[in-house]
């Protein structure tokens, strides 16, 4: 077998090319952007290459047949509460169903990111973050992945686990459908808020991006920053992420509660662009873009996503999320726009969320699971800790 470093046009090309030939034969398969996949090794495209390095190899057999694919990273700013060692990433795996192809992989990436001082590899991840390629995917082959949802053959957890790999946190999806009658409890808060002065849940319009970009990391900065697992975003980054997404929102499916007119809850969810995307093999070209719009014009994608949740902590368990949900549902549901809604995963560590999802009549999809290896074989494996609401 021959490792060959990603360090130039052509190997560039059969990099993003392993992951179409070994997964184009399941019918549930869509492939990633191809111009999203590069973008990720970029430092022009990727701010976080500032705070690490990544190194990407391909592998073929003496025959140049090719048989796999990996990246590893290293990142100053990837944190995990509980873990006090310098920890690497691998992701972007591919290989065929062949454990001695897989540990070549596995050594090649873990010995480079040992010589750069980390002293565990946790994977498969993404060099950026964790809402786009994050996970082993072990549950859910059976349906099309969402927009930015890993998605591998079901041999992949042997090839890791065999290797010495262990279950560092599962990550569960929930799905429901958009029709589907929320609790009764839904409704009454939504009476009770909705009677009290101050209180208002509004969904966005897109002339005023810049306005919600604000609400936006209002929110996020209090309800997710202040726990360790995420870092705080500016206004002008969220105003760059609105700018990005706009062609592609709908307003009516971005909810945010106030009180006094100030933001304390946010409900974020975009049409699912692998609806879009799994016409384009890859491609993102003028073309595939005017498509793109006439099949949002056309009310094509019948899909939502979730893409953020949270409540500022002083109104947490008052019952503000199930007000700004059912204004969403009163606006959606009935009307044909939007049958199916998967959520983002929530981590085994997160049971606040994961309850959340559960109180909406959400049925668990697809389960993922972020793995993790220690160089030191006989150093004691802890799983992620469960977050802390203090």
């Amino acid at each position: 077998m021959k490792v060959i470093e990603v360090n130039d046009k052509s190997t560039r090309q059969i990099f993003l090319e392993i992951n179409y030939q070994l997964n184009k034969a399941n019918p549930n398969y869509i492939r990633a952007l191809d111009n999203e996949v590069n973008d990720v090794f970029d430092p022009e495209k990727n701010k976080n290459h500032k705070y690490g390095e990544t190194k990407r190899w391909i592998i073929s057999d003496e025959q140049g047949n090719w048989l796999g694919r990996i990246a590893a990273f290293t990142n100053s700013k990837y944190i995990n509460k509980g873990t006090d060692f310098p920890t690497g990433g691998i992701g972007f795996f591919d290989c065929i169903d062949d454990q001695q192809v897989a540990n070549r992989l596995f050594d090649t990436a873990k010995d480079w990111l040992a010589n750069k001082g980390m002293e565990a590899m946790d994977g498969p991840i993404n060099f950026g973050d964790r809402d786009k390629w994050w996970g082993l995917m072990v549950e859910g082959f059976d349906k099309e992945p969402m927009y930015g949802m890993s998605f591998n053959p079901p041999y992949y957890k042997e090839l890791f686990t065999r290797y010495g790999f262990e279950n560092y946190y599962n990550q569960y999806y929930y799905a429901m459908n958009v029709d589907d009658p929320l609790p009764p409890r839904f409704p009454e808060r939504h009476a009770k808020f909705k009677a009290k002065p101050g209180y208002e849940a509004k969904h966005v319009r897109l002339r005023e991006l810049e306005k919600y970009a604000g609400d936006f990391a209002t929110v996020y900065n209090a309800a997710w920053a202040q726990h360790g697992e995420a870092k705080e975003i500016t206004k002008e980054q969220v105003i760059k992420l609105f700018s990005k997404m706009k062609p592609i929102m709908d307003e009516r499916t971005v909810w945010f509660a106030y009180y006094k007119e100030e933001p304390i809850a946010m409900f974020i969810n975009i049409p699912d662009l692998n609806q879009y995307f799994k016409h384009f093999n890859g491609k993102l070209g003028w073309l595939q873009k005017l498509r793109l719009l006439w099949m949002k014009k056309t009310g094509y994608n019948k899909r939502l996503t979730g893409l953020a949740f949270g409540v500022v902590p002083k109104y947490q368990a008052l019952g503000i999320d199930s007000f700004m949900i059912y204004e969403c549902a009163l606006l959606l549901q009935g009307k044909g726009w939007y049958t199916q809604y998967e959520m983002g995963w929530a981590g085994e560590w997160n049971p606040k969320m994961i309850n959340i999802y559960k109180s909406l009549g959400g049925v668990q999809s697809r389960q993922m699971v972020t793995f993790r290896y220690l160089f030191d074989r006989n150093k004691a494996f802890e799983k992620h800790p469960e977050m802390d609401y203090k």
